[in-house]
């Protein structure tokens, strides 16, 4: 079976074409996609060239862990789940591409306990289950962030699920003026902020030169989490020394968290409205890629896949 995909041939080589599909098991589903999200971070990785080598990190590869669609095929030991509407963290299911990511296609083959139930009627915000549950895995690991910095997707998502939890209201950092509307939270210029006491600060921003800005703002013992992914990381040595600080790399997102956050969202504790700035076809991927990596309007870019 073959199904279109996004493909990337090399870095900044971008295709839409048929790829050959792995036979489906006996505990697999098979999804047809209908959105599935630009990660305007470990993608841009990825377009850039600047990827760090991971066991499957390689081209040609298909990206996308972002992905809503419906099971339409399953096999003898997963045939209860035809007609669920899921959410897909990705796919390896190619024969002629790497499969390191894998949910932007059309349709994917993967192992039913990969794919979760989500709610139809979130329609294409459904894909911010992935960014959802990377907040809640930033945050899940200790005391809550009063400070969190970027305010892109997954910097609102961060101060939305500290505002479900019952914690304070955290403090956001934006140096972009027109990504700071649009927040119940104080979302703010860092030249405005005097305050050099922060507890906890969670990065969102993924700027490889935030810890020099960050750790003078910390108290004695006070920790940094690192929500983003980053290609290469340094820092002054002395500031950080004299405040004993701390850092925490929050990895990827677990089962547990997406459980987790689809159960916020289900219970209206947590809202991914308002998120989603850009839809564009699918059959326009080549274009809506650099878009989404480029333009500072683009707060998350999902793709449509329900015209091929």
């Amino acid at each position: 079976m073959d199904a279109v995909a996004v493909i990337l041939e090399a870095p900044e080589q971008l295709a839409l074409r048929a790829l050959t599909l792995s036979p489906m098991a006996e505990g697999d589903v098979r999804v047809e996609i209908d959105w599935s999200g630009v990660s305007t971070g470990t993608e841009k990785l990825l377009w850039t060239g600047r990827m760090p080598m991971f066991p499957g990190m390689g081209y040609p590869l298909v990206p996308g862990y972002e992905s809503v669609g419906r099971v339409v095929d399953a096999g003898r030991e997963a045939r209860g789940r035809i007609g669920e509407w899921v959410f897909v963290p990705g796919a390896n299911c190619y024969r002629d591409a790497k499969g390191l990511f894998g949910g932007a296609a059309r349709s994917v083959i993967l192992p039913s306990a990969r794919v979760m139930p989500v709610d139809e009627s979130l329609g294409s915000a459904g894909i911010l289950t992935a960014l959802a549950a990377t907040a809640h895995h930033a945050i899940a690991g200790g005391p809550p962030p009063e400070l969190i910095v970027g305010h892109g997707v997954l910097g609102r998502l961060l101060a939305r699920l500290v505002v479900a939890s019952g914690a304070p209201t955290p403090t956001v950092w934006e140096t972009n003026p027109t990504r700071r509307a649009g927040a119940d939270y104080m979302a703010i210029d860092p030249a405005a902020d005097d305050r050099r006491d922060y507890r906890v600060i969670c990065d969102a921003s993924g700027a490889t030169d935030v810890l020099d800005l960050l750790i003078p703002r910390l108290r004695k013992g006070g920790e940094i989490v690192l929500a983003g992914f980053y290609d290469r990381l340094s820092f002054a040595f002395p500031p950080a020394f004299t405040r004993e600080a701390r850092l925490r790399i929050a990895a990827e997102f677990t089962p547990v968290d997406l459980a987790a956050v689809i159960a916020l969202v289900a219970e209206r504790r947590l809202s991914l409205a308002g998120l989603v700035s850009h839809v564009r076809p699918a059959t326009e991927a080549a274009d809506a890629y650099p878009q989404a990596f480029t333009d500072p309007d683009c707060l998350k870019m999902v793709l449509d896949w329900r015209t091929i």
